[in-house]
């Protein structure tokens, strides 16, 4: 019987990310710089026969869900061929995908059929002018027919995941929240990390989840907690007691939840990383592509998960915050 995947404070990681490509097709300035990009060229990148084989293996050991990042994956090419091959993969019991939405209408048919089960849409504001201002493109209108074309196309419990900065996320809960209920969409806000290329992380710019509570709360109605259906999952979930619409909290800064961590992430170049803030890597590229067994794969990941920190990249729980920025790392 093989051991499952766990680390030194006893977490049992079942949830990989992986990054398809560091590219994508707006410069959110939580992510990326506005100009001076430097990109992955095409034989950096994983090839989908070794990100399966990748899956493959970890899957032997306990993984089960696969989540498909970029940067923006829908700019990868073929990626509906990736899907189908994932969705093969024996022992992944749930394939989802983060898109900001932008190629989702011309996608939406073609992954659902492929074998995907759930997506993740970026949306920080309904607002036009300030949806620019955030990602730098004039690309709303196309984000929201993305999210019609993912529902014709049968995709249920689509999720919205909105940042939430100080300064910024209080004018925009309650359209999203308004937009998410009217459409039967689970709506999401993130805690501002540092991970942004533009350097204007600061506490001061962390938006709390009890705060937006309270916003929701005073604007639309009472919320009452619920129970998630997944106890590992990292959002804080909500109801609206008329029944009508869910909100979900990620807390990463006020109230993490690193003590009931299972993911691990591969970088679209093939790195392994434990944490999202990790300051190591492991190179599984150099394995895929050196020509060693599975047994050798599978000493790589369990020598990043044996190294796994506490929390955030450090052994006391405070940010170590990473060289690299999100699009680099995987969202």
């Amino acid at each position: 019987m093989t051991l499952p995947l766990i680390d030194d404070h006893q977490r049992v990681h079942t949830d990989l990310r992986v990054s398809v490509t560091d590219r994508c097709n707006v410069r959110c300035f939580y992510c990326m710089p506005e100009k001076g990009m430097t990109f992955r060229s095409h034989d950096e990148i994983l090839r989908f026969e070794e990100i399966e084989r990748f899956v493959r293996v970890v899957a032997r050991l306990g993984i089960r869900k696969v989540r498909l990042t970029g940067g923006e994956p829908l700019v990868r090419k073929n990626i509906c061929r990736l899907v189908r091959m994932l969705s093969a993969v024996p022992g992944i019991e749930d394939l989802a995908l983060t898109t900001n939405g932008i190629l989702l209408a011309g996608h939406a048919a073609d992954l659902k059929a492929a074998g995907l089960h759930r997506l993740n849409i970026s949306l920080d504001t309904l607002d036009r002018e300030k949806f620019i201002e955030i990602t730098r493109r004039d690309e709303l209108p196309r984000v929201l027919e993305g999210i019609a074309a993912a529902q014709e196309a049968g995709f249920r419990r689509i999720k919205l995941n909105a940042l939430a900065i100080a300064g910024l996320t209080e004018k925009e809960a309650v359209p999203l929240a308004r937009f998410a209920r009217r459409h039967d969409l689970e709506l999401r806000f993130i805690e501002f990390m540092p991970l942004d290329a533009d350097r204007r992380w600061a506490n001061g710019r962390v938006l709390p989840g009890r705060k937006i509570l309270d916003i929701l709360t005073r604007e639309i109605g009472p919320l009452q907690r619920v129970s998630p259906s997944d106890q590992q999952a990292p959002a804080a979930q909500y109801r609206f007691a008329d029944g009508s619409g869910r909100i979900g909290l990620i807390n990463t800064v006020t109230q993490h939840f690193c003590g009931q961590c299972n993911r691990l992430r591969l970088t679209a170049e093939g790195q392994v990383r434990n944490c999202l803030f990790s300051t190591r890597e492991w190179d599984a590229r150099a394995v895929l592509r050196g020509g060693a067994d599975d047994d050798a794969l599978t000493s790589l990941v369990r020598a990043a998960v044996g190294e796994k920190k506490l929390g955030h990249g450090s052994d006391n729980g405070e940010f170590a915050r990473p060289k690299r920025t999100m699009h680099q790392i995987g969202g």
